[in-house]
C-alpha cells in the first residue's frame, strides 16, 4: 500500500547515519557486520536506530545480497482447518531459518492457482509449496523448469525430481470403510468432492477396493454423493437431497473430509436423523473441531502439522540434499461417538 501523500516518511539508513554522525557505510556495517565496528560507534548507531524507530528494508537487502527468504504456498482453501494446521507446520519450519511464508488459497480453481504461481515467480520466492487444484501439474512443472524449486503438498509426485509430501489416502479410506463394515453396516453413503482432486480420487479408490475385498458389490452397497466443492454448505445441500430421494436409506456415511462431515451432520439433524443411532458418520482429517462437536466425530487422522513441516524442510534443504524426495505418511482412525460401536443403525 502506498504511503499517503504528506504522511510520515519511513526512516532510511541515511537518516540513521545523519542522526549518529557517521557514514552510511558504518550504519550498514552495524546492521550486517557489527563485529567490525568499535563498541562506541556501534552504541551511537544503535541509539540512533532506536530514536528514529528505524526498521531495515528486508526486500532491498535480499536484492542486494541475493539471499531469498520468502517461500510461497498455495493450498486449496485456507479456511479449512486442515490447511490452517498444515500452514502452521510450514511456518514453524521456515521460522527456524528466518524465512517467511506467503500463503494463498486456490479455491480449487486452476486459473486462480496459476495466477498465484505467476505472482510467486515474479516476486522471486525461494521456492513453492503447492496442493494442486486439479489433475494437471503443468503449471508447476513449468515453474520448476524455469528454476523455481517445487514441493507438492498433500499430493504425490509423478515426477522423480519434484518432491512431494502426502498421506496414503487409499489406505485412509479403507480404515474408515472397514470400521463401518465391522460395525455391521452394509448400505453406505460416500460424500466425496470433485474427482479432479487427487485426494478425492484416492479416497474413492479406497472405498471401492475395501467394499470389493469384503465381498460387497459397490453398485449395490454404496450410494455416492459427489460435491462440486469440499465445503459444509455443499455437503449440507447434497445430504438433504439424499434424504429426500427414494429407496432404502444408508445406515452409515463416510465423508471425504471433516468440513463436509460438518455440513452432513447439520443436514442429518435437520432431517431428524439421530447420530449414530440412525446414521453412523465418519470424517477424514481429524481437524481441531472433530472432537468438540456435540457428537464427537470419528475421523481418519492425518498428521497435518507434520505434513507442512516436512514439506518446508524438504524445500529448504533443496533437491540435492540426501533425503527422500517423496514422503508418504500413514493415517490412523480415531473412533468417537459419531460412528457408534454396537449394532448397525436402523434402515
Amino acid at each position: 500500500m502506498a504511503r499517503p501523500r504528506g504522511g510520515p516518511r519511513r526512516p532510511s539508513v541515511t537518516d540513521v547515519a545523519r542522526e549518529a554522525g557517521v557514514s552510511v557505510g558504518t550504519v550498514s556495517n552495524v546492521l550486517n557486520r557489527p563485529d567490525t565496528v568499535s563498541p562506541g560507534t556501534r552504541e551511537k548507531v544503535e541509539a540512533a536506530i532506536e530514536s528514529l524507530h528505524f526498521v531495515r528494508n528486508a526486500s532491498a537487502r535480499q536484492l542486494r545480497s541475493g539471499e531469498i527468504t520468502t517461500v510461497g504456498a498455495v493450498v486449496l482453501d485456507i479456511a479449512n482447518p486442515f490447511f490452517t494446521e498444515m500452514a502452521r507446520g510450514i511456518e514453524d519450519r521456515l521460522a527456524q531459518d528466518d524465512h517467511t511464508l506467503m500463503l494463498c488459497s486456490s479455491d480449487e480453481d486452476p486459473h486462480r492457482e496459476a495466477r498465484f504461481l505467476r505472482l510467486f515467480e515474479e516476486r522471486g520466492v525461494r521456492g513453492v509449496l503447492a496442493t494442486p487444484s486439479n489433475g494437471s501439474l503443468d503449471a508447476l512443472l513449468s515453474l520448476r523448469e524455469r528454476g523455481t524449486d517445487v514441493v507438492l503438498l498433500d499430493h504425490t509426485s509423478p515426477v522423480p525430481d519434484i518432491g512431494s509430501v502426502a498421506v496414503d489416502d487409499v489406505g485412509g479410506a479403507s480404515l474408515a470403510m472397514n470400521h463401518l463394515l465391522d460395525l455391521g453396516h452394509t448400505r453406505l453413503a460416500f460424500v466425496n468432492g470433485p474427482l479432479t482432486l487427487r485426494q478425492c480420487v484416492d479416497r474413492r479408490d479406497g472405498v471401492i477396493q475395501t467394499l470389493t475385498a469384503r465381498g460387497l458389490d459397490p453398485a449395490e452397497a454404496l450410494v455416492e454423493v459427489n460435491l462440486d466443492a469440499l465445503n459444509p454448505n455443499a455437503a449440507d445441500a447434497a445430504v438433504h437431497r439424499l434424504l429426500a430421494s427414494a429407496g432404502p436409506r444408508p445406515t452409515a456415511m463416510f465423508c471425504a473430509n471433516d468440513v463436509t462431515a460438518l455440513g452432513a451432520l447439520r443436514a442429518l439433524r435437520d432431517g431428524g436423523i439421530s447420530i449414530p443411532e440412525d446414521m453412523a458418520v465418519v470424517g477424514y482429517d481429524d481437524v481441531i473441531f472433530a472432537s468438540m462437536l456435540t457428537t464427537p466425530l470419528t475421523s481418519v487422522r492425518q498428521p497435518m502439522h507434520t505434513l507442512g513441516w516436512t514439506a518446508a524442510d524438504m524445500l529448504l534443504r533443496g533437491p540435492d540434499a540426501e533425503q527422500p524426495r517423496q514422503v508418504e505418511f500413514a493415517p490412523e482412525l480415531v473412533v468417537r461417538a459419531s460412528s457408534g460401536s454396537g449394532a448397525p443403525a436402523r434402515a
